[in-house]
């Protein structure tokens, strides 16, 4: 009766199980990884909110000596600036990750056909560019003068919209979850190239097409250095650029409000330098942040593709 109670349990027991102090430790250990990506968000939200005089007093604190919405004030005074701004980087990151993403898989796609007799040339035209660029010269000069990149949204989704990395990444996603068979069975069933790709293949690639996207997404949106180089017309600019000369508008007034005199001198003491860098941070992360659920479970699901095939 012991030895048969004693297999009974072991058929209970998990394949996978863990004693209960060791499964305890592991759950602490990411308690405090989830804390370690979390609480700073969460101090950067709570500097926002407090005053200047406390942050003079006793510097940065999770529980400030006095609160204001000064800083919120002051950069909602901007108007229709900063709602054009917002408008701007919403259209610049939707249309731009859309096309990118869609280059990224008609050119991945192709690299993945063995039967593709030049994927080789075209494995190597990308991967060399992620070694070797033409510079920032030559570069300005193509953009600017050859494709007439200036003053328009085109100016930030060009030349962000191929990826020779996210092009990798794709096509290996297909080598790994799309079995050569279901494309010669699609080809043995009167299916075309273009129809094999955007009714078969997509469909079953979301995982890796979502991680594409939200990669894509993130370089659009956190993008200020391709507008301060081919935007002047300020109705196109973007919010990350209009941030930062906002920023660098105030520490040039901080540093030289004593030689402009004295109304530059009381708007520079009025001004909340410290509480409004972290405003600007909020205003930078939240709207993308609010992006990540949508692409967590294809994630998870690429992640978990990888795995198995692994």
């Amino acid at each position: 009766m012991a030895q048969s109670s004693m297999t009974v349990k072991k058929k209970k027991r998990r394949i996978n199980a863990v004693s209960i102090p060791t499964e305890i430790v592991i759950n602490i250990i990411m308690i405090l990884f989830c804390l370690l990506c979390v609480v700073p968000f969460i101090f950067v939200i709570i500097i926002s909110f407090t005053s200047e005089e406390s942050i003079a007093q006793i510097g940065y604190s999770f529980i400030p000596q006095g609160w204001s919405l000064d800083a919120y004030k002051y950069a909602f005074e901007m108007g229709y600036s900063l709602w054009r701004s917002y408008f701007n980087s919403f259209f610049i990151t939707v249309v731009g990750t859309v096309l990118s993403v869609l280059v990224c898989i008609l050119y991945s796609y192709a690299l993945f056909r063995r039967d593709f007799k030049y994927r080789r040339f075209f494995t190597f035209f990308s991967f060399f560019t992620m070694l070797f660029g033409g510079g920032l010269v030559p570069t300005y000069i193509v953009c600017k003068q050859l494709l007439g990149l200036s003053d328009n949204y085109a100016a930030v989704i060009v030349p962000l919209m191929v990826n020779p990395f996210n092009i990798i990444v794709m096509r290996t996603f297909f080598q790994s979850s799309v079995p050569e068979e279901l494309i010669e069975a699609a080809a043995i069933d009167g299916s075309g190239e273009y129809n094999t790709l955007f009714k078969i293949i997509i469909p079953i690639s979301k995982p890796g097409i979502a991680t594409i996207g939200l990669l894509n997404a993130l370089a659009y949106w956190n993008e200020w250095y391709t507008p301060m180089l081919y935007i002047r017309d300020k109705i196109h600019i973007p919010l990350q650029y209009l941030l930062m000369q906002l920023q660098r508008n105030m520490e040039y007034l901080a540093k030289n409000s004593a030689a402009m005199g004295a109304d530059a001198i009381k708007a520079a003491s009025e001004m909340p330098t410290q509480s409004l860098r972290m405003v600007l941070v909020v205003l930078v992360v939240v709207p993308i942040a609010c992006a990540y659920p949508f692409f967590q479970r294809y994630i998870v699901a690429g992640l978990t593709i990888g795995s198995v095939k692994g």
